[in-house]
């Protein structure tokens, strides 16, 4: 969730880094074009140049697009086909996505220009660059996508803005006709020529935009999910016995579970609290929400690995159709199929959703006075007079259920568009756009727990908790109060789930458990 900003991106003609996507879409980092990259975005315009003068038919450049492929295009209509292009294909509805999305898409898009594959201009390049480094962002509406022969729909509002036509945001974020903002950052519009404007638009860097982003969080959460746990732990009188090291690579070498049960044994590390009972406790196991916290937040982390896997190859890729190969050939392929990338972004989604199920059932535990140990019901100050947090865990329960529903997977759809020519699609966009609605709630869910975790901890004020814990509660106390009469609950849920994506949950633990991963 969190990245170094104010950085320059320098795009060449190889890949980009998971940081290089997370500075350009959140931070505003600046993006450069290498001179290496100009000279391979030349060579291959100069092909594309020539089979535009002449009467080979290739895709996109001589002749119609999906279902009108076998339509020739004279040559004085062949710039017009490019502008028709992004004009109708420009046909998204409903609200405009999140900035840091849209940035994603034009910096992806961009960088597979650079790949000196597509066979676009070297100025059709740069105002793309232009765009991200003046701040300006294409209105782009959330439903338009199939994932399949790319973004089209995100992909061609995009390509729009950079003719002039179409709505953006400026760098202030106030909305605009692109030809408004555009004079005012001194950008001229381009004119499209040949195989250009299918060059913006066959792409998957929307949905991979959005994954990169989520594998990001992910990786973030998964850490705050293990000091929330151990903080559930502590509160609930549960046992760090079960986190020991030899309990788990050695006995299952399941890599992800193996760095949460050492995240959450480090987090219990010198806590008087666990020390109190393990001697005369009469409990001979800790209940699964406790004692199997590593195997799910783990199963969770080798998900965000996989995932990011696929990532890192996608961002290796040139996307584009046809494609222009080295040796001046212009070929038609289905790289632009969102599979790969839709398969991951639905994995992710289910993985997240039940990382948020099982922080629930914590939560649950510590307001049920039968369950907790001792605890006051619903950790209230005055319980009856009080309700505590009785109705945070209502809160946390609706999100968990929206999750489950989330998390039923877009990818196994396909509605067969262009008069069937494009006969089986991906669902990416739409699998990307509820990963992040999965992910924002998986935050929400964890700062509960957070909170009911922290208050837990201070009704055992008779022993001392683990100094990691006893940080995350310091931190937490900045903007939540603690124990006290019922009060106004909803903001300070609110300030806890900002707490959580700031990154401070994770620095306030890292403070003493520097090996925290």
């Amino acid at each position: 969730m969190v990245s170094e900003s104010n950085k320059t991106v320098n795009l060449g003609i190889s890949g980009v880094s998971f940081d290089d996507v997370i500075n350009v879409a959140r931070h505003d980092a600046k993006v450069v074009i290498t001179p290496e990259a100009i000279a391979a975005i030349g060579k291959t315009r100069t092909y594309i140049d020539g089979y535009a003068a002449g009467g080979i038919p290739v895709y996109g450049v001589s002749t119609g697009f999906g279902a009108l492929a076998n339509r020739h295009i004279d040559v004085k209509d062949r710039t017009q086909l490019q502008k028709s292009l992004i004009r109708s294909h420009a046909a998204g509805v409903g609200p405009a996505v999140e900035r840091e999305v849209v940035r994603a898409l034009l910096f992806l898009r961009l960088r597979t220009m650079t790949s000196g594959r597509t066979g676009v201009r070297v100025e059709v390049a740069q105002i793309y660059a232009d765009f991200l480094n003046a701040g300006i962002t294409p209105v782009v509406p959330e439903f338009g996508s199939l994932g399949c022969s790319g973004d089209l729909a995100p992909l061609s509002h995009c390509a729009l803005a950079m003719m002039g036509e179409g709505v953006v945001h400026d760098a202030s974020g106030k909305e605009m006709p692109s030809s408004d903002a555009m004079k005012a950052a001194g950008i001229n519009p381009i004119e499209l020529q040949a195989k250009e404007g299918l060059a913006l638009i066959n792409g998957t860097d929307g949905m991979l935009g959005m994954l990169i982003m989520a594998c990001a969080d992910l990786y973030e959460l998964c850490t705050v999910a293990d000091i929330t746990a151990a903080m559930s732990i502590e509160g609930l009188l549960g046992t760090d016995r079960v986190f020991a090291p030899d309990l788990h690579a050695p006995l299952r070498p399941q890599v992800g579970q193996a760095v949460s049960a050492a995240n959450i044994y480090a987090m219990l590390r010198g806590s008087g609290i666990v020390a109190s009972h393990l001697e005369n406790d009469s409990r001979v196991q800790d209940a699964y929400s406790l004692r199997c916290a590593p195997q799910v937040a783990g199963a969770v982390r080798d998900t965000v690995d996989y995932a990011s896997t696929i990532a890192l190859r996608e961002l290796q890729s040139s996307i584009d159709n046809p494609v222009v190969l080295p040796d001046g050939r212009v070929e038609s392929n289905g790289n632009f199929h969102g599979a790969p990338v839709a398969y991951v972004l639905d994995f992710l989604a289910i993985a997240a959703a039940d990382l948020g199920s099982i922080s629930e059932r914590r939560t649950d535990r510590m307001l049920d006075q039968h369950r907790s140990s001792g605890l006051p019901p619903f950790l209230a100050h005055d319980p009856g007079v009080d309700s505590g947090l009785m109705i945070a865990q209502y809160t946390q329960a609706s999100l968990v259920s929206e999750n489950k529903r989330l998390a039923s997977p877009a990818s196994v759809d396909s509605i067969p568009s262009s008069a069937m020519q494009e006969d089986h699609v991906s669902m990416g966009w739409s699998a990307a756009r509820k990963l992040r609605k999965v992910v924002e709630n998986l935050s929400r869910i964890l700062a509960i727990e957070l909170v009911t975790s922290a208050r837990a901890i201070e009704f055992r004020k008779e022993f001392k908790p683990a100094a990691a814990t006893a940080s995350v509660v310091k931190e937490l106390r900045t903007v939540v109060a603690g124990v006290g009469p019922d009060r106004f609950l909803s903001p300070e849920l609110e300030a806890a789930v900002t707490l959580v994506q700031s990154g401070k949950v994770v620095a306030a633990a890292k403070s003493v458990v520097k090996e925290l991963r």
